[in-house]
């Protein structure tokens, strides 16, 4: 059995008081949305709370797929290492970035300096996508989708020389008996994932890619919201798994902080995976939120 947690978009705060050259550019929408209402959205205090509750279940990895930033401000790299330390250690603790690291040029560089070691392959590479990592049969698949947009859009692409990558990576991997391969990217990978301006620019291609040579769970952000679609694999449906925003205080259930904990089982059938999310409830606490579909998240693999 392996367990793996999930988490996503925790927009760590405060923001650091930027010096006025820094602001002439997209910052300055950002550091203006900031102050007018995302300041008061993400609470780094439930974020603790979700961090403490999530080290509590003893998960034997932690995902986080992107925005540890907020505008990609030189003093937020050191704080989200500072944060991704506080998740574990590298050899536990996987990363991939999201549109807010890469919020402007030099942005994404700047970060993945200071988080290199979350991002280490097994080929001992830091910061270079695809990136494989192996625990025994659980294989992860880092991918990035981050890339500088201009103000309003937060749009995501992970490219043609990495998708060719990730095929051939994803593809290998699949030939390989007993082999769980999860996949990690902070954009919604599939067409229609995510809102025009907010969308993968090239969902198309990456979702052909994964109906080719598949996978048996994709895990992302970005929407802020907890969200369960599906793919046509060539071994049955891939289930493509959201998660809200790490620190989101308010909202609905679906968009309120949380993270998502799966469990993985092997048989001589093959795996049968299982997920329960967690975090903010009704009346303040964090905690268990129930179950997710099981009937449409169930995949086996023959072997």
């Amino acid at each position: 059995m392996f367990r793996i947690a999930h988490l996503t978009d925790p927009h760590v705060g405060p923001l650091p008081r930027p010096r006025l050259k820094q602001l002439l550019s997209k910052r300055l929408t950002g550091w203006y949305n900031w102050h007018r209402s995302r300041q008061d959205l993400h609470d780094m205090e439930l974020l603790a709370e979700l961090v403490a509750d999530m080290h509590a279940q003893g998960p034997d990895h932690i995902t986080c797929t992107g925005d540890t930033c907020n505008i990609g401000l030189p003093e937020e790299w050191k704080t989200s290492r500072v944060f991704l330390k506080g998740l574990g250690d590298p050899s536990r603790v996987t990363f991939v970035p999201g549109n807010h690291d890469a919020y402007v040029r030099g942005s994404l560089e700047g970060l993945l300096k200071e988080v290199a070691p979350w991002t280490r392959g097994d080929d001992g590479r830091e910061a270079v996508f695809p990136y494989l990592r192996r625990y025994g049969p659980i294989a992860i698949v880092g991918l990035s989708s981050a890339i500088p947009t201009l103000p309003f859009v937060a749009t995501g692409r992970v490219g043609s020389k990495q998708t060719k990558a990730a095929e051939a990576m994803l593809d290998q991997l699949g030939r390989e008996p007993g082999c769980f391969r999860i996949v990690l990217i902070h954009h919604p990978p599939h067409v229609g994932g995510a809102e025009p301006g907010r969308h993968l620019t090239d969902a198309p291609r990456f979702e052909a890619m994964l109906g080719r040579v598949g996978a048996e769970l994709v895990l992302h952000g970005h929407n802020h919201v907890g969200s369960l679609a599906h793919l046509d694999g060539p071994r049955g449906p891939i289930p493509i798994v959201g998660a809200p925003s790490a620190s989101a205080r308010g909202g609905t259930l679906t968009h309120t902080a949380g993270y998502h904990l799966f469990t993985i089982d092997q048989d001589r059938t093959g795996f049968l995976l299982t997920a329960e999310r967690r975090g903010l409830r009704p009346d303040g606490s964090v905690g268990g939120l129930g179950m997710l579909s099981l009937a449409r998240i169930r995949q086996v693999q023959k072997t």
